[in-house]
């Protein structure tokens, strides 16, 4: 095999920002050989909670749902990709491709370009692949606006009949643009999730998601709990909590679960 004259790798952003790369594809195709999350996470590899991560991500930001599960029956259940998964990947290889390719042609002209471009140009690379750390991230649709001297409301269209608040500073609308039908990404940390295990439960929080609890991952202390809550698409959200507070709320996989965080706590994200 030839060695690349440049070694890149290729992330996708659809139009309301969730990331597709390399290792994401990788376990795509992976769940498609082997209709197993735990089998596919072994060949990438990556760990379980790794791959269910980077799933409930892609189920959260992608226009359909990637991947299909079954529990139980003859075949003893399991998870399959469906066709969006599969166009998916082959739009992502055939772009990889075409980028690959690109990416030589430009590290040819690069050989003759002065060391200060260069220099500029790799620290515009790094800023472009800036990531977050916000554990729940949602692509939503800016619905409508209540804007204040200071702080604005800003109401964020999830799902049918699902709707989100976020509280921003007025500044901070006019510097992301925002106004209805713009499309965002609402970014929220585990441990800013509160959860009960009334659906009926109401705080004084401005967010509440219902669900099923679909996995509980525990640590010495604390507790990472996700959420599929109840909507027409699959999407996912993650708390962290004490471990006496699954406990003393007798969180368990299938049952009932409500996630409430504050509208102060949805930080959002534009793309250009």
């Amino acid at each position: 095999m030839v060695k690349r004259k440049v070694q890149t790798r290729l992330e996708v952003e659809t139009g309301s920002g969730a990331v597709l790369g390399g290792p994401r594809i990788r376990l795509l195709e992976a769940i498609d050989k082997h209709g197993s999350i735990s089998q596919a996470a072994r060949r990438i590899p990556m760990s379980y909670k790794a791959a269910w991560d980077a799933l409930d991500d892609l189920n959260n930001l992608a226009d359909f749902p990637v991947i299909q599960r079954s529990i139980g029956g003859a075949g003893g259940g399991g998870t399959k990709l469906t066709d969006y998964g599969r166009k998916l990947i082959a739009m992502f290889r055939a772009v990889e491709g075409e980028y690959e390719e690109a990416m030589d042609r430009l590290h040819q002209h690069a050989t003759n370009t002065d060391a200060a471009d260069k220099a500029a140009f790799q620290q515009l690379l790094r800023r472009l692949a800036l990531q977050t750390s916000a554990r729940n991230q949602f692509a939503c649709t800016v619905s409508r606006i209540e804007e204040g001297p200071v702080n604005a409301l800003v109401f964020l269209a999830l799902d049918v009949d699902c709707e989100l608040q976020a509280q921003i500073t007025s500044e901070s609308v006019k510097q992301l643009r925002l106004a209805p039908g713009r499309e965002v990404v609402a970014l929220v940390k585990a441990p800013a999730v509160i959860l009960m295990n009334d659906p009926k439960t109401r705080t004084s929080a401005s967010n509440h998601m219902t669900g099923i609890v679909s996995r509980i991952h525990e640590g010495a202390v604390s507790a990472e709990v996700v959420v599929e809550l109840t909507l027409p698409r699959v999407r996912h959200i993650a708390a962290v909590v004490t471990k006496q507070a699954v406990r003393s709320l007798e969180l368990k996989v299938g049952l009932p679960a409500t996630a409430a965080f504050q509208a102060s706590s949805v930080l959002l994200a534009t793309f250009a």
